[in-house]
């Protein structure tokens, strides 16, 4: 495809599974592409041992920007059997270390709608034309600001089959309008989370409700924000800020994802 350049590698986590089947490989490639002008930086991982097409995950990033845990939901998604693409919603190299420099990023990716529509849409396009997708099968799953990008798209009307919201952000100015949705919805949020409070979730149920949505939302009590990131407690250290990794929490949502994932795809 013209304008796109791409790296492929054998992963770390490619060389354990290997150790199972001699010839079970899970390939990634670092995929470099345009939106409007702006370079961007994606990660395509699947296991090649699958033959035939198969469903494909998209991965939307947390508000620091597309990082190794982002990869690396992919590369576990690709161990399950889909080929998933963690794309990049800032721009090639935009990565904080900082939450204010990752609230001006994720300000200037969200400063209108059409702009992430966009950018997710390339992704999808991207992700649907790699050799060992079945294009008509898509989901999209989403962690912090990622969560928020996928519920979002899900209220636009995106073709997608199914979207999974992970700690994001449920309040949104776009709403969900009846006939208009055609994803599935699961929503993973924390009972103690400050960011998404209780409020929140409780709009977001009427408003998948009034739409007809088919929507399962899952609140782990105790549970803050940022749970399945085992990278949050070293980050609520250093910056104070009020997120924390929970090891059941994290666990239970990606069960729960693979069962939903099992569930919509099926033929």
């Amino acid at each position: 495809m013209p304008g796109i350049r791409k790296t492929t590698h054998l992963t770390a986590l490619a060389l354990a599974i290997a150790g199972a089947s001699a010839n079970a490989e899970l390939r990634t490639e670092t995929v470099t592409y345009e939106v409007d002008g702006q370079t961007f930086s994606g990660y395509m991982a699947w296991d090649d041992e699958d033959e035939g097409k198969r469903p494909g995950v998209l991965v939307v990033h947390e508000w620091w920007g597309h990082n190794a845990f982002a990869r690396e939901q992919a590369e576990k998604l690709a161990a399950a059997g889909y080929t998933a693409f963690a794309l990049d919603m800032y721009g090639d190299g935009k990565l904080a270390e900082h939450p204010d420099t990752a609230q001006e990023f994720m300000q200037e990716a969200t400063k209108n709608i059409d702009q992430v529509k966009a950018r997710f849409m390339k992704a999808k396009e991207l992700l649907q034309n790699h050799e060992s997708v079945d294009a008509g099968r898509i989901a999209a799953q989403g962690y912090c600001f990622g969560g928020a990008v996928v519920l979002n798209m899900a209220r636009l009307g995106v073709e997608l089959a199914g979207v999974v919201s992970y700690h994001g952000a449920l309040s949104s100015p776009v709403q969900a309008e009846a006939g208009k949705v055609k994803a599935k919805v699961q929503v993973y949020t924390g009972g103690a989370d400050p960011m998404v409070p209780s409020e929140q979730v409780a709009s977001l149920v009427r408003e998948m409700q009034n739409a007809e949505v088919d929507l399962t939302l899952v609140s782990f009590p105790g549970v803050t924000h940022s749970f399945t990131n085992p990278g949050a407690d070293k980050v609520a250290e250093q910056f104070g800020m009020p997120i924390a990794y929970d090891e059941t929490a994290a666990a239970r949502s990606w069960n729960g994802t693979m069962q939903f994932y099992s569930e919509i795809f099926a033929r």
